[in-house]
């Protein structure tokens, strides 16, 4: 992972993969901070290191940055892939690229894993200086305004100013609202897909069943895990699965796996087990998801889903909140999403409004739910092209 040259050239940084809309090969970035954050829980993280990568390449004026937050599972690495061999690219590689949305022929993209991550940057699974071992459940609780704090020092590492976008979906969109209000001068364009300005009850309850499903795993062992040598691979891949069904929907499940069956048989007289299709992908999608991912670090991070509330600290009107921003704004919902629906969004539409900031919205029909903003859809693409193509106007107007 290099520690150098964090301003690396689009020829230096990537390389070809045959692939002419992809950033091609990309290598992870990592910056050691000596400075101690503050935590909005009272706690200070006397030093921390954030693990990013970059697309494109920063102009001379240094304007054409745009932050990729990532929701509650991702990480830094949104686009291109680490190696020839690797199977998939980044996780947002349909929509970050040369010609794409976040087109890198014209953008310099920052895409970072938040503090508290399990993916490189300072979390639960790092070593805690004051004990030698690593942090576990001692980490710090964490909010959204940490990570954006956080970023915000990043962006100075970088020599970035004021950011030409902050764009984030699910919990990405929430940290980039917070953006706007923490550092109203600092962003141009504020992109929000998916997202909400707090969760539900319904939410917070899903979260907290799968909490459940972690600690209550023998192998949790408080937390400790990592001290036992163990890992509470069952419970986390509970957790994984009841989240993966709140990400999609009845329709787009209908579609994919309907009740076919991928073992046993209905047939009167046999008694061989029966295992529908959906059970199968589920299992899958939990095993593999608690090989690579940190259950301390979900824990961490759906508890700071479920804190996060834009208005509080506003007497609860977020017309109040949003009065405080000072960027435009891009809102992207999705039909079929029940969990963060299209009510939640133009409730967020509606404050802006009142507040007299720029907003454009819209509505994307799709049948995949939740996870729509992570995959290919034509009018979604379009609204995200055309409103980032503008963004990239204005840049060059003011270079040239």
């Amino acid at each position: 992972m290099s520690t150098e040259n964090p301003i690396a050239s689009a020829e230096a940084q990537t390389a070809t993969t045959g692939d002419p809309d992809s950033v091609g090969l990309v290598e992870p970035k990592s910056h050691h901070f000596s400075e101690p954050l503050e935590l909005a829980c009272g706690r200070v993280l006397k030093n921390y290191t954030l693990v990013y990568e970059t697309y494109g390449e920063l102009n001379r004026e240094k304007t054409n940055a745009v932050l990729i937050c990532h929701a509650l599972s991702g990480h830094h690495h949104a686009a291109g892939r680490h190696s020839i061999d690797d199977k998939r690219p980044g996780w947002w590689d349909h929509y970050i690229g040369p010609g794409k949305p976040i087109d890198t022929n014209h953008f310099f993209v920052v895409s970072v894993n938040n503090l508290g991550g399990c993916h490189g940057s300072t979390g639960p699974v790092s070593i805690n200086p004051d004990t030698g071992t690593t942090w576990g459940p001692d980490f710090p609780s964490l909010r959204v305004r940490d990570w954006v704090h956080s970023q915000a020092r990043l962006a100075d590492m970088l020599g970035i100013r004021q950011w030409a976008a902050v764009v984030g979906g699910s919990l990405g969109g929430m940290q980039a609202m917070r953006w706007s209000l923490e550092y109203p001068e600092r962003l141009r364009n504020c992109v929000v897909i998916a997202s909400a300005m707090k969760l539900s009850a319904q939410n917070i309850a899903f979260n907290e069943t799968a909490r459940q499903a972690i600690t209550s795993d023998p192998d949790f062992c408080d937390g400790h895990y990592l001290q036992q040598d163990k890992l509470p691979r069952r419970g986390l891949a509970v957790a994984r699965m009841i989240g993966h069904i709140t990400y999609l929907s009845d329709d787009g499940l209908g579609r994919k796996f309907g009740r076919e069956l991928r073992s046993g048989s209905f047939q009167q007289g046999s008694d061989e087990e029966v295992e529908f299709q959906i059970q199968s992908y589920l299992r899958y999608q939990g095993a593999s998801f608690s090989t690579t991912f940190d259950p301390n670090t979900y824990i961490l991070m759906t508890r700071a889903l479920d804190f996060f509330d834009l208005a509080r600290e506003y007497g609860d009107d977020p017309v109040e909140a949003f009065s405080h921003a000072k960027c435009r704004f891009l809102l992207v919902s999705f039909t079929s999403d029940w969990r963060f629906a299209p009510e939640r969004s133009r409730e967020i539409a509606d404050a802006l409004m009142h507040a007299d900031i720029p907003v454009s919205y819209a509505e994307v029909e799709s049948a995949m739910g939740h996870d729509a903003f992570l995959l290919p859809n034509g009018r979604y693409e379009g609204v995200f092209r055309a409103y980032m193509q503008r963004v990239a106007a204005e840049i060059a107007e003011e270079v040239y």
